[in-house]
């Protein structure tokens, strides 16, 4: 039973605010500036790539560390519980009123690539041609999360991670909903632009 404590560990895994706390660092708080979020991108935008590639790993690893860990406790159902618990809790971090606060793209790459590492390779691949190509972050985590959706049925994953896909790639289309309308109105912001 005592196993079972690893989901609720899972999701104060995944509210650890990197980007907040890399932000203090510097004397800024990301919650203030750019987007507002606090994840991997406006970390770049705000604190330049040194620590953006720190938050980056740090997301990322939340994710990875409670997928395997759920899949330690209960299989594949608890890798992807222990998952989507760690990026609900960066989603929607209890330590900031359950607000929303990131959109869980980095701490589900960590998740995929614990559960699922052929489907991360392509799906990271298609998100770097994507931010390559039009420099639109947002843009290449929704082509990424779309892969990941149509991956998971396409290559025969087991149901478990099939859920995670519809679940995982739902709520990450849903999050960056305001992007894509800025998008079409052309008010986007690049990967490589200062915007505070």
């Amino acid at each position: 039973m005592e196993r079972y404590f690893i989901f609720i560990i899972s999701y104060l895994l995944g509210a650890i605010p990197f980007a907040y706390l890399a932000g203090r660092l510097k004397g800024i708080d990301v919650r203030k500036h750019g987007s507002g979020n606090i994840g991997t991108t406006n970390a770049f935008r705000l604190l330049g790539a040194k620590l953006g590639i720190a938050v980056l790993l740090g997301d990322a690893a939340k994710g990875a560390l409670a997928a395997y860990a759920g899949f330690w406790a209960a299989g594949p159902w608890g890798g992807i519980i222990g998952g989507l618990l760690a990026m609900a809790g960066h989603s929607w971090n209890p330590f900031f009123g359950f607000k929303p606060s990131g959109k869980g793209v980095a701490s589900g790459f960590g998740v995929i690539l614990v559960l699922m590492p052929e489907i991360t390779l392509l799906a990271a691949s298609l998100f770097l041609i994507t931010v390559i190509a039009t420099r639109y972050v947002s843009l290449g985590s929704s082509i990424g999360a779309l892969t990941v959706l149509i991956s998971v049925f396409v290559f025969a994953q087991p149901l478990a991670y099939q859920v995670f896909g519809l679940i995982a790639a739902t709520v990450v289309l849903l999050r960056h909903r305001t992007n894509f309308q800025r998008i079409l109105k052309g008010t986007e912001h690049r990967f490589g632009e200062k915007k505070v």
